[in-house]
Order: C-alpha cells, then sequence, then structure tokens
C-alpha cells in the first residue's frame, strides 16, 4: 500500500485486517468441540446433545465478548514483506441484541523489511439493533516506497523516486440506516504528513512540490452503502455498493483544497456446488488541487492485483474485473480472476491505449472459519509490467 492510503484509512489492510481477523479467530472451532452426526450405535442423541452445548457455550462467548492476539504475514510490492501484529477485542454492545453485527476494537502494527513502520486503532460499533453503525481509526507510521511520477505514461516509463513518508490520521464515520437497506452518514478525516527523498532514484521522475513541509489535510464529507449479500465474508448472491466522499478545503485548515470520490459495486452469483462468479467496478475521481499522494492510486485495495501500488498515479481511475471461484475439499479453494482499468487525468484519455491496464492471475484459498466462511486467500497475479505475489484475509471483493 502507498501513501495515499493515509487519506483512505478505513480502506487500508491494518484496518481490514484487524476487523477481520479478530471474528476469523473467534468463530474457528476448538479442538474440543463437535457437530452433530448420525451413527450405528444410536449415539445421535448424545451428539445432538454435545452440539447443542456446545452452540450455547459460543453464544455466551460472543455476548460477553472475547480478546484475541494474532501476527499476519503481509507482503507488498510497495512496502516489502514484514509482520502485522494484532489485538483485537470482539463483543457485543447489547448483548440482548442479536440483529446487529458484534463490534469491534482493535489494535494493529505494521512492519517490513524495507523499513516502513506503523500502528493503527481502530473501532467498528454497531448499534440499536442494526439502525447505527460507528466507525473511528488512527493510524500513525513512515512509510518507504517508490514514486514513479503522476500519469500512465509516467508508470510505463518506470523511473523511480524513493521517498519517506511520515503521518497520522484520524477517521470518524457514524451512519444510520434508511429504506431498503441503505445507510447514510458524515465522515470526518484529518491528519498530517512529511514526505523526504531518499538516496537514489532517477532525476527524470518530476519532484513532487511540498517536500520536507508538514503537511495538514482535513475533510468533512459523506458515505452512503447497500449491502445485500447474506455473507459479506463470502458472498454467494447479493451486491454490495458503496459511495464516498470527502471534500478537503483551507477553511477546515487543510493546506490542499480539493475533492475525493469513490465509488465501487459488486456482485455475486452463485452457481452449482457453491461455485461462485463474483464481478467488482470502481471508478475514483479527484478534483481541485490535490497533493500526488491525494489522487488515484492504481493497485491498492485489489484494484487491480498484478501492480504495484503506486505505479500509476492519476485524477481518475477505473477498475472493472470478474473472479471464479471454486471450493475444494479439505477446506481449500481455488480461484482465477482477471480485468482491465486505468488512470487518466479526464475521460478521453482513457480511450489512449497506453492507458489500458489489464491484468490476470489465480490463487489458492483456505477456510479459516467454517461459521462464517473466511478464507485465507494467496494470488499470484500479471499485469502490465510484471507480477506481484499476496496474501491476506477474506476475499479480495
Amino acid at each position: 500500500m502507498l501513501p495515499a492510503t493515509i487519506l483512505r484509512f478505513p480502506d487500508h489492510s491494518l484496518f481490514k485486517v484487524a476487523i477481520l481477523l479478530v471474528i476469523v479467530l473467534l468463530c474457528r472451532p476448538s479442538a474440543g468441540q463437535s457437530t452433530p452426526s448420525s451413527s450405528q450405535d444410536g449415539t445421535q442423541s448424545s451428539d445432538a446433545s454435545a452440539s447443542t452445548k456446545s452452540s450455547d457455550q459460543k453464544k455466551r462467548i460472543l455476548r460477553r465478548g472475547e480478546f484475541v492476539v494474532a501476527p499476519i504475514p503481509i507482503s507488498s510490492p510497495a512496502l516489502g514483506t514484514g509482520i502485522i501484529p494484532v489485538l483485537a477485542y470482539i463483543f457485543r454492545l447489547d448483548r440482548e441484541d442479536e440483529v446487529s453485527p458484534p463490534s469491534v476494537l482493535g489494535a494493529a502494527g505494521l512492519i517490513t523489511n524495507n523499513g516502513s513502520r506503523a500502528f493503527a486503532v481502530a473501532g467498528q460499533l454497531y448499534m440499536k439493533r442494526d439502525t447505527y453503525h460507528a466507525s473511528a481509526a488512527f493510524l500513525q507510521g513512515n512509510l518507504n516506497y517508490n514514486l514513479y511520477g503522476i500519469g500512465a505514461s509516467a508508470g510505463n516509463a518506470g523511473f523511480q523516486l524513493p521517498l519517506k513518508q511520515d503521518g497520522s490520521v484520524f477517521l470518524g464515520e457514524f451512519l444510520r440506516k434508511l429504506k431498503w437497506k441503505f445507510f447514510l452518514g458524515p465522515r470526518l478525516l484529518t491528519g498530517h504528513s512529511s514526505i523526504m527523498r531518499e538516496p537514489g532514484g532517477s532525476d527524470l521522475v518530476l519532484i513532487p512540490s511540498g517536500l520536507t513541509l508538514n503537511t495538514k489535510l482535513t475533510a468533512l464529507g459523506f458515505r452512503l452503502n447497500r449491502d445485500s449479500r447474506p455473507n459479506r465474508f463470502y458472498p454467494e448472491s447479493g451486491t454490495f455498493f458503496d459511495l464516498t466522499s470527502d471534500f478537503f478545503a483551507m477553511g477546515l485548515g487543510s493546506k490542499y483544497s480539493f475533492q475525493s470520490y469513490r465509488v465501487s459495486f459488486n456482485k455475486y452469483w452463485g452457481l452449482k456446488k457453491k461455485q461462485v462468479l463474483a464481478y467488482n467496478a470502481y471508478f475514483c475521481g479527484t478534483g481541485g488541487a490535490p497533493p500526488f499522494y491525494g489522487n488515484c492510486i492504481y493497485g491498492t485495495n485489489n484494484e487491480l492485483r498484478g501492480y504495484e501500488a503506486g505505479r500509476y498515479i492519476d485524477r481518475y481511475m477505473v477498475a472493472t474485473q470478474l473472479e471464479y471461484r471454486l471450493p475444494l475439499p479439505k477446506r481449500f479453494g481455488i480461484v482465477g480472476f482477471g480485468g482491465i482499468g486505468g488512470v487518466a487525468p479526464g475521460a478521453r484519455e482513457f480511450f489512449y491505449s497506453t492507458a489500458f491496464l489489464p491484468a490476470g492471475g489465480g490463487g489458492l484459498r483456505f477456510m479459516l472459519s467454517k461459521a462464517y466462511h473466511v478464507n485465507l486467500r494467496a494470488d499470484i497475479a500479471a499485469g502490465k509490467n510484471g507480477h506481484t505475489f499476496g496474501m491476506g484475509v477474506s476475499e479480495a471483493f
């Protein structure tokens, strides 16, 4: 991931992994748990009784909450190889409310072999029978990465400028349920950042303005989403729509005035034998005068896999992809995916051949949680300039 994720912290892998991991570990069956099964010696009744006791025990655990501690490996072409240690607590705000999803409080770190370091604390609260969603997150750290320049031609050229970015960010959201499963609410994003050039690199990359300066960014915005997926960890049907808009303004104390818009849409079709065909479409747009890391960044949030995050940056970005998911015996599964997208300064430039950025690949899955069908994924993807290998928890989209 790249520094632009500092501006879009809720999409950052630290935030996603912290939330997903605690749910995965909480729902994993322990060695002593049993499931109902029939047998020829008439033990079906006792097995069913044991299963009922186990189910009741799991419900009591969910109602009172549980701590989770775990490390997660990370492999990123932008940040290198390392680990994300996680500490989290999952619980219900109201023990009698079984409609709202469980709430989560967590902390996570980031340590990689290229010197990147970061930590994050985050929380997602679900209240009043899933009527309100409140989220807050704080991240601080430094990221070491390469800047290739702005535009598709700069990314194709491949000249690098190594940078080190220090910063912190806070995000807060509060959404209320509307009709037809829509949620809408305001969001606040504020943070500061400083960027320094590291030794080496190419002088052919345009040096961005604002190096060595401590830059503050503050935005007010809103979020609108709708989720009809029966299981958000492994959807076999339904759709997911999400729209975020952030307005950075000097009147709010921000050094830059610009606007950021992001829209994503996912559709899922269930096939025979629990096979799934999943479709994803994504759009990003910026207006005003953003810093370079406030633009749309190709390769982040799995849009698309096969590209180093940050090699292609511009004002607008589109991406679309299709993935076929096939479960296998013994909790394993495989996927195949392909897609195309691009970045451009305007709509007309998307039709240039240099703007097209195709990608494709495949991956292996292992089911960590049978209850929620949460998968550990490992994907190999090839893009225009090479290939990437990535691991994560839950599906790419």
